[in-house]
């Protein structure tokens, strides 16, 4: 009898249109089957809650694209772009798309459909232009969403039972190399109520009591929950009763500090392969704090005439498929979405997909462009680790979240795939929260764990499939079966995951 006034999904969405959106997810093609969201795009399905979601790492990523600064993907269900914070009932939710990955962190958003064997994973990872933004951010944030888990979140909860029930993380866990440094900078920075993630199959809770910056700084802590999609069990959906303003508007709502960064931000838009740091402290940049003042936010909200709402002005971009007709050499195509062309004009923002392909205008009439896509293909294709070595501003490579098997491979074992908070408690949410403690050193990231990340397969499909992942170049790699020297010819497959897939093949008998 509990009727929930907001859904919220921490990524791997899968916002299918049609079948030129299946060739844009990263997932080998067995999985790429049309399911319902194209239902509910035509508009012959409603969706009866409201729902906000991020990207995770497998999506349509032409579709997501197309709304970089967020929007509505189908009438009722918003996307909150690379990253976006907005605001419902008076709660204050943000969140960063994607995954984390060193090698692209620092690069700009450059890719477009129709994308190659590289573009079409680099779309879905985390840039650090994103966390510059979300850490300009001083006001207080209720609820953040990511799909990878924030590194070292892992001590905060039932690690013990944790482990138990993944065995395969504990190399991870015991050398802090689990989850995303980038995530772990954010939820240091932004201190929210509730952090939700995802990616990783499993249930899991946390409580971090975070430090206080000042004397002056009231204490903080974060309430931690891992979901996604655990069948048998329906773990991967819970049911939150969040403080909010009951009195407050039930539409979805701008956040006014948000679009305020956004501006502020607006002239470090980088839509090049090339990698760049974020203005910082260090005697190279003019100005490094892009965080605003009330003034700007009070200009904000003058320019919206203090209505925050956020139109509903969804508009189909793209052909709805058609179940007696379909189409199954369509390919997709580089739009622009008039949601993102009307939020840059009214803030004076920069659409990035125009400035994509106005790059890509001007670097195709000098040769320059297809250069460039030449060179990425040359790190390697999904199946062939690159060497190639960059400095990712001191943010780890190791990002174990991703496996690697045969595509042939089958499910996880889903049976014991919850971690409840302990043997003494029950497993509802408040319960969950049992293991306080101070957040140690170890939260900051260390130049030594600036390592350089190989390309990689999809780790999960949206049925709950384990996929493919290329190894990382600077940790040591087993196999299952053949001889020491790797001459078996099978795939590589890291240590963790032996145990999982040395089972017999379940989707062989599909």
């Amino acid at each position: 009898n509990v009727r929930p006034e907001l859904l919220l999904c921490c990524g791997d969405f899968q916002a299918v249109r049609n079948e030129a959106d299946l060739r844009c997810m990263a997932v080998p093609a067995k999985y790429r089957h049309m399911q319902t969201f194209y239902r509910y795009y035509s508009g012959e399905k409603k969706a009866p809650v409201l729902t906000v979601f991020i990207g995770g790492n497998h999506e349509a990523s032409n579709h997501l694209q197309e709304l970089p600064y967020g929007g509505w993907v189908a009438p009722n269900i918003y996307y909150l772009g690379y990253a976006g914070v907005v605001r419902f009932r008076g709660v204050r939710i943000g969140g960063i798309s994607g995954i984390f990955k060193s090698h692209d962190y620092r690069k700009g958003h450059f890719e477009c459909p129709p994308y190659n064997q590289q573009t079409i994973r680099s779309a879905y990872h985390v840039r650090n232009i994103e966390v510059f933004k979300l850490k300009q951010l001083k006001h207080p944030i209720d609820i953040f969403m990511s799909h990878d888990w924030p590194r070292s979140i892992y001590h905060y909860g039932n690690k013990k039972q944790l482990l138990k029930m993944k065995s395969f993380f504990r190399q991870e866990v015991e050398s802090n190399t689990l989850g995303s440094p980038a995530a772990s900078e954010l939820l240091q920075h932004l201190k929210p109520t509730y952090w939700f993630s995802a990616h990783l199959h499993v249930k899991f809770a946390a409580f971090m009591q975070h430090q206080a910056n000042s004397e002056e700084e009231l204490p903080k802590a974060t309430k931690f929950l891992a979901l996604d999609k655990c069948l048998p069990h329906r773990d991967f959906l819970q049911i939150i009763d969040v403080e909010h303003d009951p009195s407050a508007s039930d539409s979805l709502e701008y956040d006014a500090e948000w679009i305020a960064v956004l501006k502020a931000t607006n002239s470090l838009l980088n839509v090049t392969p090339s990698s760049w740091n974020m203005p910082e402290k260090n005697g190279l940049h003019a100005k490094w704090d892009y965080s605003v003042t009330e003034e700007a936010i009070k200009e904000v909200l003058e320019e919206l005439n203090h209505d925050l709402k956020i139109p509903c002005n969804f508009t189909l971009t793209a052909p709805c498929y058609d179940p007696s007709k379909p189409q199954k050499n369509m390919e997709p195509v580089h739009t622009i979405n008039p949601q993102t062309t009307e939020f840059c004009a009214q803030f004076g923002l920069t659409d990035i997909n125009d400035r994509i392909q106005q790059a890509k205008e001007e670097g195709s009439g000098r040769g320059e462009y297809e250069e460039e896509e030449e060179e990425m293909d040359s790190t390697g294709s999904a199946e062939e680790p690159s060497d190639y070595n960059t400095d990712n501003s001191g943010l780890s490579s190791i990002n174990p979240d991703e496996i690697m098997l045969d595509d042939e491979g089958g499910d996880e074992d889903l049976s014991t795939c919850s971690v409840d908070p302990s043997p003494d408690h029950p497993p509802d949410f408040s319960a969950s929260f049992s293991d306080i403690r101070i957040m140690p050193d170890s939260m900051a990231v260390s130049s030594d764990d600036a390592m350089d990340s190989t390309n990689e397969e999809p780790e999960k499909s949206g049925v709950g499939k384990l996929l493919e992942e290329k190894s990382l170049s600077e940790r040591p790699l087993k196999r299952i079966g053949g001889n020491e020297n790797g001459n078996s010819g099978g795939k590589k497959i890291k240590r963790r995951n032996q145990a999982i897939y040395a089972a017999e093949d379940e989707d062989k008998t599909e």
